[in-house]
């Protein structure tokens, strides 16, 4: 009985999540309804951010909080959080990313967060925590592991000013300290960089850092400066742009790398691109324009756990194998690559690593622009919904000084 209800349950989600594509489709602008257009086929939405504290206990010279930020000292409570989890769900549906976030969401009391967590995943959401990792133990992550997280996305870059600290190069001691936090928790490690004059040209380096860990880290993101929130650096240089960025994201994977081929929201707002590594060899996995386009077109709505990454192989390997039209391509595209990369894969003994680059160009307070805001990948939750993530960053004091208590 249990497993019938179980199964009718999980029917009813997936024809609801279909649905809810269909409408974020279908409010597309028609010149971005493209084949290989991510948002509406893959996803409702890349993730929605829920802030659960204003309070941070760093003070980085690129900051999205507000000035007032952190004089609100009473955080939103677990009731208004559920109540946001559950729009969330039933406006993007099962599956969807939530990024708990604040300020830090370590400065919440432990047993609040760990209930947040439960909460997100007791849903069918997919709950990760985007920390600076000062409050972030192995402890505490195994906790949040067992209450249902999925990732940890660290925050770390010269932008934070922590002392000592003076590059890119020397914050990696800290990075390989967080990587050792995760390990073997099983859940993903991501990591953020805000992109400034300072550290566009270590970007290089920093890739090859993360690409030697990829057993471990699975996506690093790249946010190019914007001028936000309570920011003293302001607006970036003429240095800094998509191209300079995947450029040296490109010069650290020393090959070539397919960031045009999957659109995810406005063009203007996203770059990707997912390699594999064997051992300290690149594999660009996008780099196949047709793939890429008839894998969204046709298998939009196919379930793969980011959690169960062998799962999800299976998985594609079945559609394909049901699919009569993959197979010349599919074959064609394995037979490349193994011809290509063989010895490195024997030498990596078939141990392959899958890395995620992703650039983003958030927008600045004072310029932003609402066919963008319309076409958002990355929200935040309110208490009236989910916004454009920079919508949200422009008007911060909006929706949290209301509810403020003030010391």
């Amino acid at each position: 009985m249990k497993f019938k209800l179980r199964m009718k349950r999980q029917r009813g989600e997936r024809v609801q999540k279909r649905m809810l594509l269909d409408s974020v489709w279908n409010g597309l602008d028609p010149k971005f309804q493209r084949d290989n257009q991510y948002l509406g086929r893959r996803a409702t939405v890349g993730c929605v951010a829920l802030e659960i504290t204003q309070r941070c206990n760093l003070d980085c010279s690129l900051c999205y909080l507000s000035e007032n930020s952190e004089k609100v000292k009473n955080d939103i409570v677990l009731d208004e959080l559920k109540r946001r989890l559950n729009r969330i769900y039933q406006d993007f549906g099962i599956g969807t990313k939530v990024q708990i976030t604040g300020g830090d969401p370590t400065l919440r009391k432990r047993e609040e967060l760990v209930k947040i967590v439960r909460y997100s995943a007791s849903l069918g959401l997919e709950p990760g925590l985007m920390t600076n990792g000062i409050y972030a133990s192995r402890e505490l992550l195994g906790i949040l592991k067992e209450a249902g997280l999925k990732d940890v996305s660290f925050h770390v870059d010269i932008t934070q000013k922590r002392r000592g600290y003076g590059t890119e190069r020397e914050l990696n001691g800290i990075r390989e300290e967080y990587i050792e936090r995760v390990r073997g928790l099983g859940l993903f490690a991501l990591f953020s960089t805000t992109v400034c004059d300072k550290n566009l040209d270590e970007i290089p380096d920093l890739v090859r850092f993360f690409i030697r860990h990829s057993d471990v880290v699975s996506m690093c993101s790249f946010q190019m400066q914007a001028d936000v929130g309570r920011s003293v650096l302001g607006k970036r240089c003429d240095r800094i742009t998509f191209q300079s960025v995947t450029q040296r994201i490109e010069d650290g994977a020393r090959t070539c790398l397919a960031f045009e081929n999957l659109l995810m929201g406005h063009p203007e707002c996203h770059r990707v691109a997912t390699i594999a590594v064997a051992g300290d060899t690149v594999i660009d996995l996008m780099d196949n324009p047709k793939i890429v386009e008839k894998f969204i077109c046709e298998a939009g709505d196919l379930d793969l756990d980011r959690s169960q990454p062998y799962k999800s192989v299976f998985k594609i390997l079945r559609f394909v194998l049901r699919n009569p039209s993959w197979y010349g391509l599919a074959v064609k595209f394995a037979v490349r690559k193994l011809l290509r990369y063989w010895i490195p894969i024997m030498k990596a003994q078939f141990r392959i690593n899958r890395l995620t680059f992703f650039c983003q160009n958030f927008m600045d307070s004072d310029n932003l622009n609402m066919e963008r805001i319309h076409h958002c990948l990355f929200k935040t939750a309110t208490g009236d919904g989910a916004i454009s993530m920079c919508l949200h960053n422009a008007k911060r004091d909006e929706f949290i000084l209301p509810r403020a208590r003030f010391s």
